[in-house]
């Protein structure tokens, strides 16, 4: 059934123009000089200070470069780290050892070998190369003196090799050897065992490059992050020296740099400026039931509002306690108390992000301005009552309280006096946040036709002027936008439309009736002369559709809120009195062509919005129902059915956004209200002097 029906074009070129333009002027907010101080040197790493340099007030910060440079030095500290040694190498090493051994007593015992071949042999051993010295002692030496010196050559190298020896540090072990060797062995032994070994020296631990970073990673956050302070008019850099990179920092800090725009700088504020405006449509594009995008005052209002605040944070951003105290979560309760909760949440997020963007304190700024408005519109609700505004106020002021205890004092801790400032400026910020939404929104509601809900609740109470008027002329009808107002607002929460602008648009979408009371059958006695028998239908149906415009004056009159006149102009939409009609075409003698149909139509429009179509088709159910009184609920339902069906074939729910899972949920509330409404009624004993008196009770 249901088919969105597309915007018209020109709604879409405000849309777009507003965009283009909100994003242009954003733009030039960010990347314009923030804040208004006063002209200040401009100066850079490795330039002259023209002057000496004074902080203009106390500070106190994290020196990230000065951290730095301290944890540079303490990672430069650490020597390189390798691994411990492997005692697979040293078991490889000495069992290379002990085959040589055998080798080389399988070569000195070969009887079959003359000396010379001994020698070739031993010349040739693939693991050592033996000086020719060496190898005329090794022959000669005798077979015990060789068992010692084999048996020292082990104790020796299984005892080098369980010590690191690092690859460049192999040939200061070689030489060592010689100092390790047993001194029970002669000259000759010792030299030859020393031989022996070196030969078989090797690295068995290896540089970690793992291992050395985690030190160095160990080495850096070990180093306390260094905290810089400056007293007022304590000299930063003296005149005539070199400004290092320090320095620029205490001055960036303190504010005291003219800048030139950096190209990152403003390449950053466009890709954030482009985010924003793709993220707040690609948003409403998805909702396609708020329908405050397609109106294109409160369009432009919203974007007022945007950058009105906008303005207004960048430029108190320089100031030390100035952008705690800024209301900018006003804007956020403001959009939500006019166009809803979700509208406020939406354009708070951009808002919040946008305000805090390229400035010193960002870290803790922008979380606190994005909580505490995301917060405080959700802790003001529907914005029904004043209390709710007081709760929003203080809902800003704890979670700026929390969010500065998260992201700004552990990094830069505050005295007493400072906390007391601080917290001052964010109670400040709450309450004048929410007093600007409070005083702001009746404004400018009326300016562009929308209301509140404390209008709506002010306007709807039973005193109000109208009201009365209302009651004292029309008693009938009263009492039926009575009942219509109680069977519309509960299927507007149902349906999850505005249940309180729904209701108090039913209680006034008759009053135009009140101008010519007894034409309309609720509001005549029994007995009394129906002003209408003596009519041509034609007059007859003018005279009822003539409420609707009445009603809008009526309305003008007492001031009531625009938005009310569309549930006057919309109730009927442009449908046709079928009473009238049907005994014009009777006086015809059934010829339709010889009855004008448009002098019985309802001049509309139909309804537009899900809030109008309720009470369409709660105020023809109440009508049905009152004259046909279903007897079971069974009969209820078909009646229900049957007044949703027939607005749905006549056109009347096209440009709405009901779905027909909320057409079934509006029939089975209708059903639910009406059967409390309706329901059977018992006839009580008579006493004796009753007897020709009808008096049924309720029950």
């Amino acid at each position: 059934m249901y088919v969105r029906p597309p915007a018209s074009a020109r709604i879409r070129v405000i849309q777009v123009l507003l965009i283009l333009a909100v994003s242009l002027v954003t733009f030039g907010i960010l990347t314009l000089p923030v804040g208004l101080r006063p002209a200040t040197p401009q100066v850079d790493v490795g330039v002259v200070a023209p002057y000496d340099l004074q902080a203009p007030r106390d500070i106190e910060y994290v020196s990230e470069i000065r951290t730095d440079a301290a944890r540079l030095a303490a990672e430069s500290a650490v020597a390189p780290i390798y691994t411990p040694p492997d005692p697979a190498i040293a078991r490889q090493q000495i069992e290379r050892l002990r085959t040589t051994f055998q080798i080389v007593s399988s070569i000195r015992d070969d009887q079959s070998l003359t000396g010379e071949d001994k020698k070739s042999s031993l010349s040739a051993l693939s693991d050592v190369r033996l000086k020719p010295e060496t190898i005329d002692y090794l022959l000669s030496i005798s077979p015990s003196r060789w068992d010692v010196t084999q048996q020292e050559a082990l104790r020796v190298l299984e005892l080098v090799m369980r010590r690191a020896i690092h690859p460049d540090a192999v040939e200061a072990v070689q030489n060592s050897i010689p100092n390790q060797v047993s001194l029970t062995l002669s000259e000759q032994q010792a030299a030859l065992a020393a031989e022996l070994i070196s030969a078989f020296i090797v690295p068995n631990s290896f540089y970690s490059d793992e291992l050395t970073q985690a030190a160095k990673q160990t080495a850096r956050e070990s180093v306390e992050p260094v905290v810089q302070s400056y007293k007022e008019g304590e000299t930063i850099v003296p005149g005539g020296e070199i400004i290092t990179p320090a320095d620029m920092e205490a001055l960036g800090k303190l504010n005291m740099i003219r800048p030139g725009q950096r190209l990152e700088d403003t390449v950053g504020a466009a890709v954030l400026t482009v985010l924003s405006a793709i993220f707040v449509p690609l948003y409403f594009m998805r909702r396609r039931r708020i329908s405050m995008v397609n109106d294109a005052r409160s369009l432009l209002m919203i974007a007022i509002i945007f950058l009105v605040f906008l303005i207004g944070a960048r430029l108190v951003a320089n100031r030390t306690l100035a952008p705690y105290a800024y209301p900018l979560q006003a804007a956020g309760l403001l959009i939500a108390t006019l166009f809803g909760i979700e509208s406020g949440i939406v354009i708070s997020i951009p808002l919040s992000l946008l305000a805090a963007y390229g400035l010193s304190n960002a870290p803790d700024i922008m979380p606190y301005y994005l909580l505490s408005s995301i917060i405080g519109i959700l802790t003001l609700g529907p914005a029904r009552r004043f209390w709710g505004f007081l709760r929003a106020g203080l809902a800003i002021l704890l979670t700026g309280v929390a969010v500065i205890f998260i992201y700004r004092y552990p990094v830069l801790p505050l005295d007493a006096l400072g906390l007391l400032q601080l917290v001052g400026a964010l109670a400040f910020c709450g309450f004048a946040s929410a007093s600007i939404a409070l005083l702001l929104q009746y404004f400018l509601a009326q300016s562009i036709g929308l209301t509140t809900a404390l209008q709506l609740l002010d306007i709807s109470r039973p005193d109000f002027p109208l009201l009365q008027h209302f009651l004292r002329n029309a008693p009938g009808t009263y009492q039926h936008s009575l009942q219509v107002a109680n069977l519309a607002e509960q299927a507007a929460e149902k349906i999850g439309a505005d249940p309180l602008l729904t209701r108090v648009g039913a209680q006034f979408h008759d009053i135009g009736k009140a101008q010519n009371p007894s034409f309309f059958i609720e509001n005549q006695l029994p007995g009394n002369v129906d002003k209408h028998e003596d009519l041509p239908p034609e007059e007859t149906a003018g005279i009822i559709i003539r409420h609707i415009t009445d009603g809008v004056q009526t309305a003008r009159k007492y001031r009531l809120p625009r938005r009310l006149e569309d549930f006057i102009l919309e109730h009927h939409g442009t449908l046709i009195t079928r009473y009238q009609y049907n005994q014009a075409l009777e006086a015809a003698g059934g010829d339709a062509s010889k009855v004008d149909i448009e002098k019985f139509r309802y001049p509309g429009p139909r309804p537009r919005s899900r809030e109008t179509a309720l009470l369409m088709l709660a105020d023809a159910v109440e009508a049905r129902t009152r004259a046909e009184r279903p007897a079971n609920e069974d009969e209820l339902r078909a009646l229900v059915r049957n007044v949703i069906d027939t607005a749905q074939k006549s056109g009347q729910l096209d440009d709405t956004t009901l779905t027909l899972r909320d057409l079934s949920l509006i029939t089975e509330s209708f059903v639910t209200t009406l059967r409390g409404t309706f329901h059977p009624r018992i006839q009580y004993p008579k006493s004796p002097s009753e007897e020709n008196q009808d008096q049924p009770d309720s029950k």
